[in-house]
């Protein structure tokens, strides 16, 4: 029998730097996932302050991207990925410093800035090192190696939460070092030269270039936006996952829940590590767009429950539940996107439709901590369980009016 790990043969050799590259970053991932739990327990935060916090975070997020796309369509994305990667690892390194004082938050918000900037650069790289028949199974790759790293972060990252705070912040910090000078020392530039771009022109697929700015160019993909809003539905709901869940555990599981918490993410890693090649095998003859409406309906489910779950064997069902959800559309959204993206508006595209499709995961915090103050934890679930469902309904709107291949 064919192992599921066979289709990642013979895939283009900068996937597999990435691929490693991937999995260093990810394991050094500590500050994120724990933010609210740090804000809350450790500076006094409430949650709805916690959850403003977050969402002026994110918000932080949409200029640094919008700076590192435009940058990364004009001298190229290696060189914007690693400057703003290292901006973002030694803000992290000087928290550390100053843990547990006020100015901790400030340089947090600094970090997600310049992170927002290295995010178009990566993801149009990836794009630029593959074509339409090998780049659902490379950012499958590339999805996998996040999560063979982020089955093993959470878990430090709980101990040190418990025990050595700092190392929170310079654990981050070392890893995404280390992951820069991987990317630094063996991919190449891959920015499409200006005599390729003006050639897509006359291409007959759905990446052909553009003319004109980034607006005009969105106007040329009007299915693609509406996937984006729709996709913001899931973002919102699967966000839930990083500001309400811990509170959640901390909530029913009093000093055992930030352990039950990282326990809860690091299987949702391992859980991606063993089924992703096995989903990507068995749905990658489907349509994307039927896939990604199966994963929000999985959402749905698992968030609903949610709602009503006290036991934490529950939680780990339910955290196998959401993850294949996850895995499905992690691995359709992203090369439905890509595939339609132009080849002259790569990063750009890349930061525009991450903010679009993002909106929910930027406002998720400060909605959740308002529905959690105002009403109830439970509340909270349920609503989270409606936002992923009307995502799946326009994903699969989408999915009935789609007339083309799948690959595209």
């Amino acid at each position: 029998m064919k192992s599921p790990l066979s289709l990642y043969r013979g895939l283009p050799q900068p996937i597999y730097i990435l691929f490693f590259s991937t999995i260093i970053n990810a394991v050094g991932i500590f500050v994120y996932p724990f933010l609210a739990l740090y804000l809350t327990r450790r500076l006094g935060y409430t949650a709805l302050e916690a959850g403003t916090f977050m969402t002026v975070a994110s918000v932080l997020y949409v200029p640094g991207s919008f700076i590192g796309s435009k940058l990364a369509d004009t001298i190229g994305r290696k060189p914007v990925l690693v400057i703003f990667q290292l901006l973002m690892d030694v803000c992290f390194l000087v928290a550390g410093f100053f843990e547990g004082q006020t100015i901790v938050p400030y340089l947090v918000l600094l970090a997600l800035f310049f992170d927002g900037a290295v995010d178009p650069a990566r993801e149009a790289l990836k794009t630029d090192v593959t074509t339409m028949e090998n780049r659902q199974v490379s950012f499958s790759l590339i999805y996998l190696g996040h999560n063979i790293g982020y089955a093993v972060g959470p878990l430090i990252a709980g101990y040190l939460f418990q025990s050595a705070v700092r190392w929170i912040f310079w654990g981050n910090a070392l890893a995404g070092f280390v992951a820069t000078l991987l990317v630094m020392a063996r991919i190449k530039e891959s920015k499409p030269s200006q005599e390729v771009i003006e050639q897509s022109k006359g291409w007959k697929t759905t990446d052909k270039g553009e003319e004109g700015g980034l607006f005009k160019a969105l106007l040329t993909r009007p299915r693609l936006l509406f996937f984006a809003l729709s996709i913001t539905f899931f973002s919102y709901a699967y966000s839930q996952t990083l500001f309400a869940l811990p509170l959640l555990t901390s909530k029913l599981f009093a000093e055992d829940g930030a352990s039950i918490y990282g326990k809860m993410m690091a299987l949702n890693g391992l859980v991606v590590v063993l089924a992703n090649p096995i989903l990507v095998s068995l749905l990658r003859r489907y349509h994307p767009l039927a896939n990604t409406t199966l994963s929000g309906l999985l959402y749905a489910a698992a968030f609903a429950l949610f709602a009503f779950a006290t036991k934490a064997s529950v939680f780990f069902l339910l955290t196998i539940l959401y993850t294949i959800g996850e895995i499905i559309s992690a691995t359709n959204e992203h090369y439905y996107v890509a595939n339609n993206t132009p080849i002259s508006h790569r990063s750009r595209f890349a930061a525009i439709l991450p903010i679009i499709m993002g909106t929910g995961h930027a406002i998720a915090p400060i909605v959740g901590g308002t529905i959690i103050e105002t009403s109830s934890m439970s509340m909270l679930w349920l609503s989270t369980a409606i936002s992923a469902f009307i995502g799946s309904m326009g994903v699969f709107l989408l999915y009935l009016t789609e007339k083309k291949p799948k690959n595209t």
